[in-house]
């Protein structure tokens, strides 16, 4: 039986409602990490349409985009 080193908890993240920098609402459901990488990843879902669940790296969920020569949060946070 091999050994593992420990897994270190997820960071807290903000959950709940955040739009798309094209627009589109989504909610943040939960913070996972790859079984095999042990990659953070997000799990959430758009809002309307609901098209079921979604998983995104969470490196690429927060990161800065360019779009329309502005650059961005790919995704913000909907506060309330």
């Amino acid at each position: 039986m091999s050994h593992h080193p420990p897994v270190q908890p997820l960071p807290q993240e903000p959950l709940g409602r955040f739009r798309h920098y094209r627009g589109g609402e989504y909610e943040v459901i939960c913070y996972a990490r790859h079984s095999e990488t042990e990659e953070e990843l997000v799990v959430y879902r758009q809002l309307h349409p609901d098209t079921g669940f979604w998983v995104r790296p969470k490196m690429m969920f927060f990161e800065d985009v360019e779009h329309e020569g502005v650059l961005q949060p790919r995704f913000r946070k909907i506060e309330g």
